[in-house]
């Protein structure tokens, strides 16, 4: 496929960090998807903007101490919840408050004194699974998280969709259910508001790891609805969905969705449509983030006549 990921040029390594709703974790990955160190911290709700990329900076900090040998990183690739502005200058992640319109890309860029790129967490996880992932060599494919929220990111003739904003793909915000929950982003009925962590915990008073079977294959089924959508937008068969709550559901939640895939998606190009587990695993947030890294690299190589 064409997404655009350097690679494989002689032991380089990215400084990844993943920023989601309860954790934030950074990493050392190899030019090669390899993940060879991690230090993770909790996203906390309890501080400032400040506060909070303090606790990020000394996961940062613990990574490069930790590198000992290792080639240092040349790049910072960030993967992190939206929306943001254009480039992941300013990033307003939904379920961070204490984050609205915060600098992340310049703290992290003078923090760390590397090029820095940032995209939405779920752009990056789709970049990760055409790299090394279970997309690899597929030209068209929809990556999701299920997790704490929901995102997508979508590849389409083998180039990541970033749209006017960089925001383009966020499945999260496909409404699902008509006149269904009030979501954060302030419409109705939105697959985040019906189907993530945070919906789920707030609809049944649990943690949602521990949903019964039924939310479980609710779950599935809303995915499933979505999914559907898309395949029959755009013109594509496959999905691949991550995140604790898709992962954990297991087969009860994959299963209502190829259900509802298969009795939403009737067009002769979107019959068929598969979903299933990414292919990275709990690797999966730290590759993509490493993945938007060498994107840029990659881009700002081809921009460098001497290269």
């Amino acid at each position: 496929m064409s997404v655009d990921v350097a690679r494989g040029t002689g032991g380089r390594t990215c400084l990844a960090v993943d920023i989601g709703g309860t954790k934030m974790v950074a990493g050392l990955v190899t030019d090669e998807g390899e993940v060879v160190l991690r230090r993770q911290v909790p996203t906390r709700r309890d501080v400032t903007a400040t506060e909070l990329f303090d606790l990020l900076a000394g996961a940062v900090d613990e990574v490069l101490a930790a590198a000992g040998p290792r080639p240092a990183p040349v790049v910072v690739g960030v993967g992190c919840g939206g929306p943001m502005a254009p480039g992941g200058t300013e990033v307003s992640p939904l379920n961070i408050p204490a984050w609205r319109a915060f600098g992340l890309l310049e703290h992290l860029r003078a923090h760390t004194g590397l090029p820095t790129f940032v995209d939405n967490d779920a752009k990056a996880l789709a970049l990760g699974e055409g790299w090394v992932g279970a997309a690899a060599g597929v030209d068209d494919y929809l990556a999701m998280v299920v997790s704490t929220g929901v995102g997508g990111g979508i590849v389409l003739d083998g180039r990541l969709l970033d749209g006017a904003g960089g925001n383009a793909g966020h499945i999260g915000h496909v409404v699902v259910v008509p006149d269904g929950r009030r979501c954060v982003c302030g419409g109705v009925g939105c697959l985040e508001a019906e189907a993530s962590g945070t919906a789920i915990a707030a609809v049944t008073g649990r943690p949602a790891s521990e949903a019964s079977d039924a939310v479980r294959r609710r779950t599935g089924t809303l995915v499933g609805r979505a999914v559907a959508s898309v395949a029959n937008l755009l013109d594509l068969r496959l999905a691949l969905v991550a995140g604790s709550v898709a992962l954990g559901y297991g087969e009860v939640f994959f299963a209502a969705a190829r259900d509802e895939i298969d009795r939403l998606a009737r067009l002769e190009y979107s019959r068929g449509t598969v979903i299933a587990p990414g292919g990275l695993g709990a690797d999966g947030p730290l590759v993509g983030a490493a993945a938007v890294g060498w994107r840029g690299v990659s881009a700002a190589d081809h921009r460098d006549p001497r290269r």
